[in-house]
């Protein structure tokens, strides 16, 4: 069949394109152009032309058509403009997670059906599998260390009725070994450590670049302060963010806004002359506040529950409600292990995640993914965390 690539210029997308191709499909590869901003750039080089051009290489060794699909408009209103206003509202969002649900797997799918294909691939590590009543499961990858799915929780029926993943089936070393087999331009090319869209600029250098600097104070609150002492135990109580005000502590430094940080996080505050580290335990943009506590067991790091916006099911069939829940492997972020735990739909009509085990660093605006199904690695669905 017709099968359209997603070529990013990386070798897994290579490969993607390669097995298909040894396969007998008729294989077009396009590039995404999502990014048009040459205001943001790092030491004057331009963010993607380097991938676009490795992408037409491949194309090249292959022997397929090969075009560049300009996004750029799209991704700016549909992701960019979404990440920002999430940024600056205090919340952690995953670009990732929103581009295969609104850019590769909607924008890219419809314009790749336009071209008469019937499946579109990418090279996430990840599985695809197609039951006897035609219900899509998504399986994480075969490799643990290399799995994607969380990536595609937000996907739907539609969307992978018309994906396919032929690098799921295989770890990185296998990838790398095809690449160099077939001596593909991108065979030892470095994976890209950017954002999805931008490519060689680093979150924190683009968020610099377009969200205003605005200086604050960063508040230690002890270990021992009383607003880590939860007040009942019920599940809407432990699933609140601690209430945390800037009396409650001392000022020991600066930052350049509270929208650049998030929870759990320990780079970026400049602060020494500490017996233990400091980590991020809340902000607040309303105060312009950085919120922390010494060491990665500071109480302020963990909660044993979280709440979470409207779910979404990837597997239709396994949607459930009623307060009793179910136990499934519970993920709040890329690589997490799976942790043991029950999705709730509780007594007053939330949704909730409650852990076996405290949970560091939960972060509002972060997609969380439920796992279960047979082999218990399936992606049964995700939401946003609620703030």
């Amino acid at each position: 069949m017709r099968v359209v690539v997603g070529l990013s210029g990386g070798v897994d997308s290579s490969v993607t394109a390669h097995l298909l191709q040894a396969e007998g499909h008729e294989v077009i590869g396009l590039f995404m152009r999502n990014w048009n901003d040459e205001s943001v750039t790092i030491n004057n080089e331009c963010p993607w032309i380097d991938d676009a051009n490795d992408a037409m290489l491949v194309a090249n060794h292959l022997g397929i058509p090969f075009q560049v699909m300009d996004l750029s408009a799209e991704y700016k209103e549909r992701i960019v403009d979404y990440m920002f206003a999430e940024y600056a509202a205090g919340r952690t969002p995953n670009p990732d997670v929103l581009c295969n649900r609104e850019v590769k797997f909607d924008l890219f799918l419809e314009a790749a059906l336009k071209l008469g294909a019937e499946a579109v691939a990418t090279g996430h590590y990840c599985r695809k599998v197609t039951d006897d009543q035609g219900v899509h499961h998504l399986h994480a990858g075969k490799d643990g260390n290399k799995d994607q799915s969380y990536f595609l929780c937000q996907l739907n029926q539609e969307q992978l009725g018309h994906a396919l993943f032929p690098v799921g089936e295989l770890d990185k070393p296998q990838v790398r070994q095809i690449a160099a087999d077939i001596r593909l331009p991108t065979a030892d090319k470095k994976d890209s450590q950017g954002l999805c869209f931008i490519g060689k600029v680093r979150l924190p250098d683009f968020l610099q670049q377009q969200l205003a600097v605005k200086r604050g104070d960063i508040v230690e609150i002890e270990a021992d302060h009383e607003v880590f002492q939860r007040e009942g135990d019920d599940l809407a109580t432990r699933a609140q963010a601690f209430p945390l005000r800037p009396d409650m502590g001392m000022v020991v430094g600066q930052h350049d806004g509270a929208h650049f940080f998030t929870v759990g996080q320990r780079k970026g505050l400049q602060v020494g002359g500490k017996p233990e580290p400091l980590f991020v335990i809340g902000t607040c943009v309303d105060t312009n506040t950085v919120f922390v506590g010494q060491g990665d067991r500071h109480p302020g790091l963990y909660r044993t529950a979280l709440k979470l916006e409207s779910p979404h099911w990837v597997n239709p069939a396994a949607a459930f409600d009623g307060p009793d829940g179910q136990a499934l492997g519970l993920r709040i972020r890329y690589r997490q292990p799976l942790q043991e735990g029950r999705l709730v739909c509780g007594s007053d009509g939330e949704w909730y995640m409650d852990f076996d085990t405290p949970q560091r660093g939960i972060a509002a605006g972060q997609f969380a993914a439920w796992h279960g199904g047979e082999h218990g690695d399936e992606v049964l669905g995700s939401a946003v965390i609620a703030g």
